[in-house]
């Protein structure tokens, strides 16, 4: 759109300059050119604008006319947005916003910024232009806007094609190029701008004669005399076309013209004529068929008859041919296909002719229908031309499909005795090949050894080859075979038992090859075997030479590489006996066959034993070998072990000759811990030795060659190892009563400084001087006495400890007095415990009731003073605070209540408990009990005061808030009455009614609030007569309030009701304008169809519209009668301008809307004529079609017989040929019949009517052409046959 725009004009540049100038002094004064050339530029804009405002003012009154509005100023009435608004909306057609009430600058700058935004959303390019412009009054930048509003709604939208249809030019280019068309010819009229070329008024003058040539006499007009021509041409377009004036003869005849002004008296008359146009065509179109009503009644009942008729036969005849069983024979076949040709060349066409028939009456029965604007007659249920069509479409379907099927059985039969000539073919010649290879494959010569078994198998697997390659050819024959008894054909039996012999002796040669191939598979397996026999027989021989060695070793390493060695020779001897097990279990099993057998059993047997015989000796050989190395190893490994133990013994015996028992506790443990490790050495050592001594043992026993000083070296080692044993049990003796000695001196230290630390702890004369410090003394003293009583076992202990201990240590004289000492200490540290234990418990009960009485004397002390100062206030927040205070004190009493029964029960334990201190306790406790009751009648006396006044604060803060409520309700009311009552939309008045509801409800809710009210202040001006004024004092303003509310009520409910009326009328009127509309578009669519289903489906369409409208005929009349009722109310508030206005266009759009069903109903009902015909048309192409491919693929046999096929087959054709025929007569005289009827297409009638009659007569040329050949070609055929006979 900007682009369009763009080659238009674009916008003026910005001026902040508001007025014109001042006018300044002469210009040839000051002595400067450039000076006088600014002035006179300035002036020449200044004339501009004005002739552009004068225009603008012109052009927007003329279109705010329709909205009962004008423009004084188009600067100053554009300013508030108001104006621009209704001009936006008239031109657009939509609705926008609401304008916002108000003169406040900002309300305008709203309103207008309201305008630009609906531009913007149009795709309205708005340069260098904002509210505050307009707002202000700018004037070039107010121009620029109205003309880009003229631009968008009134010169983008044209658009013209060039005389050469090559191009379409748009907006001013579109206008320019209409205008030069519209005024060519016309002499010294040569318009190439929007300036210059108007000034002479020739070029309008030269518009309105081209289009009302009545009203002005062209010829006598002068290009000298502008002023003339320009006023007659404005004049003349003002009274006789109703066309503003918006410019004056002095506008234009200037040196340099305005070109928007011209653009926009010119778009003018562009609108106005292509209107005029288009209702000049539809003017033309109305009654052509004004004097066939008469005939309609008997046409139509000849209609009816004629469909019945006609439907019947096309049912019946369905009936028969839709049969289709046919002869299972070639000869059946070929006269059932006759008696279908006759029935297509003698009895369709005639009711094909009567078929057409019908449709070209039932044409003109519309066509007069039309043609007095009558309503279309609807054939009765089953008899309409698309039933009839429908059944023909069926018959044609059910013939082709008989005709179909009778051809295809006819090809089915043909192709079925071909077929079973080549199967007869084929079954002898594979009879023929089977025999041949049965013989082939029942012989047996393999020959004795492997490489002969080996050729005769690859022999045996090239005749495998070359049999499974021709299982394809078998395959052929049985699909023959199935192909046939699948297609029903006759002699299937026949067929079916030559199939049979084919495929048994295909399966009893499949079964030959297999067994001949199993055999030779036999004997190349034996072959294989004996061959792998005679390989391991060489192989044990070779192995045989490395186990007769005598070599077994000199020292231990020598003898296990030799055992290594040995190991793998066995591992694969292993490896290979399983090799000859399974050698000769397969061999085995070839002597063990039933049936054919490969080889002499005899034979197999002897190779197997010889085998086996190889094997056991190489096995005897490879055992013994491994038992000489075996008593090697064993001997070399028992003298190393011996060597290494006696090593070991040396060494420890060195080490226990060297060590002592320790001098203290740690070096006892260390040495203790070193001879641990040496008895679990020993330990380990003795299993070895013992294992090795077992060895020895077995050697001795084996009596080898080998043993000799094995005796000598066992008895040496068991001495030596005896020796140690008893060296390494006296030094762990001594450890022993070591560790004892010193672990019990020790642990007797350790518990005598243990008791004298607790003894200081328990004798302290530390009671505390508190609650706190006595508790924690307490707590501490209970800890002390649990480690006391945990240490009475270990003093009871010490005894049985010292009788354990060695002889030599126990009985000494200080270890004897240090017991003593243990247990004396012990026995005096546990009762100095239990005394301090009573004692802390006193401290402690004393201390916790001193506390408490004080705590709880210092918060009645501050309760009572804080009491005997309070006074009750007056005010409700003052109230409320107190009162809150009191609730607070409530808990804090029933917590200090609790803490006073406390210190009650303490007392009275401690006097029964004889406590000292008893009498002062028991006067504390009087003093407390005391002061505890004085504070809680003190409460109980200002709360009784607090609670009268609060229920009176309460009662008068509610008939305060009662007040404002209804006040607010009343005010709310009359807001609503004086805002919105009468004006606003319908859901504005629905929604103020939904409020008025509530509000309804609201004060019903309200009612027993009020009574519950007054009967409170009444019972409290009764219980306070000093307050009872203040009291009922706002009882009476609450009175006044409801009544004056329920007056408001009342009365804003009585003009709702006339406001929500007026209402409905403009929403129902605006939604069936909205509906109208809609139609009329509907209704005055040129959409053509494309073909028969879419015409028909675009007058099911019509027909539906037109019954839309006759439903919405009962709102217009209803409509009418509510306008009628609301402009007969005289007392209200009734925009009766406006509704006058919209009534008229209701009138016109609806007789407008009945005109463009009837026209297009016209067009719809020609174009499905049309295409019903098209559709004959194309059936008949298909059949011509079909007849030119095959003259065109006809060929002439060779033979007298393929002659005579083709001469009785093209009979058939031709046959087939003048049935079709007729079918295309019938076509082209319902087309003929269009043409004189002057069919709105009856180009494309005569054009589908000539190429149809030319095909036809061609097609029937050809057809004679080549049945004279082939009659030449029988004659000729004849001829050399009877020259062969």
């Amino acid at each position: 759109m900007a682009a369009e725009l763009d080659n238009v004009e674009a916008a003026p540049p910005p001026n902040n300059n508001n007025g014109p100038w001042d006018p300044p002094p002469d210009p040839r004064a000051w002595g400067d050119p450039k000076i006088f050339e600014c002035s006179r530029i300035k002036a020449l804009a200044d004339e501009r604008d004005a002739v552009q405002k004068k225009t603008f003012t012109k052009w927007v009154n003329a279109h705010l006319a329709r909205a009962a509005c004008r423009v004084g100023d188009l600067y100053s009435d554009l300013r508030d947005g108001f104006v621009l608004t209704r001009l936006l909306e008239v031109l657009s057609g939509e609705t926008l916003p609401k304008p916002t009430r108000g003169r406040m600058r900002i309300h305008s700058l709203e309103n207008v910024d309201k305008a630009l935004q609906f531009l913007k959303e149009q795709r309205v390019h708005l340069e260098n232009v904002g509210s505050h412009d307009i707002v202000d009054g700018n004037h070039r930048l107010t121009l620029g806007l109205i003309w880009t509003i003229i631009l968008r709604f009134q010169i983008q939208v044209i658009k013209i094609k060039t005389e050469d249809n090559r191009e379409t030019r748009s907006a001013k280019d579109a206008l320019l190029l209409w205008c030069q068309m519209k005024t060519a010819g016309y002499p010294e009229v040569n318009i190439q701008n929007f300036t210059t070329s108007w000034r002479d008024g020739l070029a309008f003058n030269a518009l309105i004669h081209r289009h009302r040539p009545d009203l002005i006499d062209f010829h006598k007009l002068t290009k000298s005399n502008a002023t003339y021509n320009l006023q007659q041409a404005f004049n003349t377009a003002e009274q006789h076309l109703g066309l503003s004036k918006l410019l004056d003869p002095e506008d234009v005849n200037m040196e340099d013209p305005d070109e928007k002004s011209i653009i926009t008296y010119v778009v003018s008359f562009y609108h106005y004529f292509s209107k005029m146009k288009a209702l000049a065509v539809e003017g033309k179109r109305i009654g052509k068929v004004l004097d066939q009503v008469m005939e309609i009644a008997a046409i139509t009942a000849r209609y009816e008859a004629l469909a019945a008729e006609l439907l019947a036969w096309i049912h019946h005849t369905i009936t028969i041919i839709s049969n289709q069983k046919f002869a299972n024979s070639l000869t059946g076949v070929q006269q059932q296909l006759q008696a279908f040709t006759a029935f297509c060349t003698l009895e369709k066409p005639v009711k094909f002719q009567e078929k057409g028939n019908l449709e070209v009456l039932l044409f003109t029965i519309q066509s007069k229908l039309r043609a007095t604007n009558r309503k279309l007659y609807v054939p009765s249920e089953g008899k309409s031309i698309s039933d009839i069509n429908k059944a023909w479409t069926c018959l044609e379907k059910a013939e082709h499909e008989r005709e179909v099927a009778l051809r295809n059985e006819l090809i089915r039969q043909e192709k079925l005795e071909l077929l079973a000539q080549r199967f007869d073919h084929k079954a002898v010649m594979r009879e023929t090949w089977l025999n041949e290879n049965q013989r082939l494959v029942s012989q047996d010569n393999f020959g004795y050894d492997l490489p002969a078994v080996e050729a005769a198998m690859k022999k045996h697997e090239a005749i495998e080859a070359d049999i499974s390659s021709y299982q394809e050819r078998i395959q052929v024959v049985v699909e023959l075979a199935l192909e046939m008894e699948a297609e029903g054909y006759h002699d299937a039996r026949r067929i079916g038992a030559q199939r049979d012999n084919v495929l048994r002796q295909w399966a009893l040669l499949t079964e030959l090859l297999r067994a001949r191939r199993a055999r030779l598979e036999q004997n190349l397996a034996l072959q294989k075997i004996f061959q792998e026999m005679v390989y391991m027989i060489d192989w044990m021989e070779e192995m045989q030479v490395l186990l007769v060695s005598k070599d077994l070793g000199k020292h231990l390493l020598e003898v296990e590489d030799l055992l290594q060695k040995h190991g793998l020779l066995e591992a694969d001897i292993a490896a290979q006996t399983e090799r000859v097990q399974a050698l000769n279990a397969a061999a085995l099993e070839f002597s063990e066959l039933d049936g054919y057998q490969p080889c002499d059993p005899q034979i197999i047997c002897n190779r197997v034993h010889h085998v086996h015989t190889c094997l056991e000796e190489l096995q005897e050989l490879a055992a013994k070998r491994r038992k000489e190395l075996e008593d090697s190893r064993q001997l070399w490994t028992f003298f190393q072990e011996m060597e290494e133990a006696e090593a070991w013994i040396r060494e420890k015996e060195k080490i226990l000759a060297t060590r002592s028992c320790g001098r203290d506790l740690s070096s006892v443990l260390t040495l203790t811990t070193k001879h641990k490790t040496t008895l679990g050495e020993l330990g380990n050592r003795r299993a070895l030795l013992h294992q090795t001594m077992k060895k020895g043992e077995k050697i001795l026993a084996k009596k080898s060659f080998s043993s000799v000083g094995v005796q000598e070296k066992m008895r040496e080692v068991c001495l030596r190892w005896k020796k140690l044993e008893e060296i390494t049990g006296l030094h762990q003796q001594r450890l022993e009563d070591a560790l004892s000695f010193f672990q019990f001196s020790a642990d007797t230290d350790d518990l005598v400084a243990w008791l004298q630390d607790i003894y200081r702890i328990v004798s302290s004369d530390d009671f505390g001087h508190d609650d706190h410090s006595s508790r924690a003394l307490l707590r501490k003293h209970r800890a002390v006495l649990d480690e006391v009583e945990q240490h009475r076992a270990a003093v009871v202990g010490l005894r049985k400890q010292l009788a354990l201990l060695a002889p030599d240590r126990r009985q000494g004289v200080d270890i004897q007095i240090r017991v003593v000492e243990v247990e004396q200490l012990y026995g005096e540290v546990a009762e100095v415990a239990v005394l301090r234990t009573q004692w802390l418990q006193d401290a402690l009960a004393v201390y916790r009731m001193f506390s408490e009485v004080h705590a709880c004397e210092v918060w009645v002390d501050e309760k009572e003073q804080w009491l005997e100062k309070m006074e009750v206030p007056e005010e409700l927040d003052e109230v409320e605070v107190v009162q809150h205070r009191f609730e607070s004190l409530d808990q804090e009493m029933n917590s200090v209540m609790g803490r006073i029964l406390d210190v009650n029960q303490v007392v009275q334990q401690l006097v029964d408990g004889g406590h000292p201190s008893s009498d002062e306790v028991r006067s504390c406790q009087d003093h407390l009990n005391s002061r505890w009751n004085r504070v809680v009648e003190l409460v109980e006396t200002k709360k009784s005061q607090l609670s009268s006044v609060l229920k009176i604060q309460n009662f008068l803060l509610e008939c305060a808030e009662m007040k404002a409520q209804l006040r607010d309700k009343r005010r709310s009311i009359e807001a609503t009455q004086s805002g919105g009552g009468g004006g606003g939309d319908l859901g504005g008045v629905l929604a103020l009614r939904r409020r008025l509801s509530t509000m309804e409800a609201a004060l019903v809710a309200l009612e027993p609030r009020l009574a519950e009210l007054q009967r409170e202040g009444e019972d409290l001006a009764r219980a306070h007569p000093a307050r009872a004024p203040d009291v009922l004092l706002p009882l009476e303003e609450i009175g006044r309030e409801w009544d004056d509310l329920e007056r408001t009520f009342r009365g804003c409910e009585d003009a709702l009701a006339v406001a929500g009326r007026l209402q409905r009328f403009i929403q129902d009127l605006d939604e069936f304008l909205a509906w109208l509309v809609k139609t009329q578009a509907a209704a005055g669519s040129r959409e053509v169809p494309g073909g028969l289903a879419e015409a028909e489906e675009l007058l099911n369409v019509h027909v539906a519209l037109k019954e839309e409208i006759n439903g919405r005929e009962e709102d217009y009349g209803r409509l009418q009668a509510a306008s009628e009722l609301l402009l007969a109310l005289e007392d209200v508030d009734v925009p009766h301008g406006s509704l006058q206005r919209w009534l008229q266009k209701l009138d016109a759009g609806w007789g407008k809307l009945l005109q463009s069903w009837d026209a297009r109903r016209e067009l719809l009902v020609q174009s499905h004529v049309l295409h019903l015909f098209l559709r004959d048309v194309q059936q008949c192409q298909g059949s011509l079609g079909g007849q030119e491919t095959a003259l065109a693929h006809a060929e002439l046999p060779d033979s007298l017989e393929g002659v005579t096929k083709a001469l009785k087959k093209h009979k058939d054709f031709t046959t087939t040929l003048e049935l079709n025929l007729q079918k295309v007569q019938l076509v082209l005289q319902a087309g003929e019949s269009l043409l004189r009827q002057g069919h709105l297409h009856s180009d494309r009638v005569a054009q589908a009517v000539e190429e149809l009659r030319h095909r036809s007569q061609r097609n029937h040329e050809l057809a004679q052409e080549w049945t004279r050949r082939l009659q030449d070609h029988l004659e000729l055929q004849r001829f050399l046959q009877e020259c062969r006979e």
